[in-house]
């Protein structure tokens, strides 16, 4: 993909292998801009699919997880595209709007997902087309973004995936990310207007901020990414999209008999889990690194980072029988489950988990200190 208009900006430092910015000079300055204020990320690098046709959400509705058939105009959601085996392949952010639906997805992925489509597409009025080269996608997130798009002149959807049209694209509230006060805006524009739209938020009071530091925010709020904090062996059960991206009263679309069979023992093979490192390494382990329980592995990171308030950590898909005041380690690094991660009947364990959250933070600290 062609790299963003937006890399032209001071102090832009372009993702590694990437075509947006990771950060503009100031990481942990940009994740409390997006704690405390609000902060324009730009994620143009994602793949965005536009599904018009008159049957488009009856037919979404069969192949994906999510409930879809009585989609209002002008919402949202997230659904999944899983193997017949259960598997995730695919993660879609959706919109129906004025007569089309909008999918945004996992850079990269857009090709294979709209071949998917294209081939299921039988007799039906839909037309799935891969978009990404005319419409991009950027985020204002913060406690303050409300703020800036009304300053922007520009509509504030109220509630979470309600969707705003604009003159061209829309807003798309989400989710918060960080400890739940920084709101998230999803604005899908045109590609060729990116630069202008920037501008205007800028000018109405939003600070450049990049996707290390959105990734920070999205990790302490547990919010995984396809292919990053996910494997080939992933379900939907282990993850968060399991109450995000699924309908559990919804039968009959690929993948479906896992989901119910895994949901009605109620004993996923892993579950997703917030992991608190020491940070005595100063290079972040990458996504699949193992987590060991001493010699064992026990299960693999996804998304590490380092956060402006709760130092390094990552997601990390665990085995469903490590305990929560587990032992672990991480490419040589302590690491410990975070105790809000327990089940809520194991008071004694969490206890213990926080403790072993505390001792890692003040080791941390100290490594600081001596520095």
């Amino acid at each position: 993909m062609t790299s963003s208009p937006l890399l032209a900006r001071p102090g832009a430092v372009q993702q590694e292998g990437g075509a947006v910015a990771a950060h503009y000079g100031d990481p942990l300055r940009e994740q409390r801009l997006l704690a405390e204020g609000a902060g324009l990320v730009d994620r143009s690098d994602r793949d965005v699919l536009a599904v018009p046709g008159a049957d488009r959400l009856s037919w979404l509705h069969s192949l994906t997880s999510q409930h879809l058939d009585a989609l209002a105009d002008g919402t949202g959601t997230e659904a999944l595209v899983l193997s017949p085996n259960g598997h995730v392949e695919h993660h879609l952010v959706l919109a129906d709007l004025d007569g089309t639906t909008w999918a945004d997805v996992e850079p990269g992925t857009g090709g294979a997902l709209t071949a998917f489509l294209q081939k299921m597409r039988f007799m039906l009025r839909v037309e799935p087309a891969d978009v990404t080269e005319q419409w991009a996608v950027l985020s204002l997130v913060g406690p303050k973004a409300a703020e800036i798009l009304a300053a922007a002149g520009l509509p504030v959807p109220s509630a979470t995936y309600e969707v705003a049209g604009l003159d061209a694209g829309f807003v798309r509230r989400m989710p918060p990310v960080g400890d739940g006060a920084a709101t998230v805006f999803d604005l899908v524009v045109p590609r060729a207007g990116l630069g202008a739209v920037a501008d205007r938020l800028f000018a109405a009071g939003a600070a450049p901020a990049g996707v290390q530091a959105y990734d920070a925010l999205r990790v302490e709020a547990r919010r995984p990414r396809l292919g990053v904090d996910s494997d080939h062996r992933t379900i939907p059960n282990e993850m968060s999209w399991l109450t995000t991206a699924v309908h559990l009263d919804k039968g009959c679309y690929r993948g479906q008999e896992t989901v119910a069979r895994v949901h009605n023992l109620g004993r996923p093979p892993r579950r997703l889990v917030l992991l608190h490192l020491d940070g005595v390494s100063e290079v972040l382990a990458e996504p699949g690194t193992p987590v060991l329980a001493g010699a064992r592995e026990v299960g693999r990171v996804g998304s590490v980072v380092r956060h402006h308030e709760l130092g390094v950590i990552a997601l990390a898909l665990v085995k469903q029988s490590v305990a929560v005041d587990a032992a672990l380690t991480v490419a040589g690094s302590t690491a410990s489950i975070d105790a809000d991660d327990a089940p809520a009947e194991t008071d004694e364990a969490r206890a213990a988990a926080r403790e072993r959250v505390r001792a890692v933070r003040s080791a941390t600290i100290a490594k600081v200190t001596r520095s």
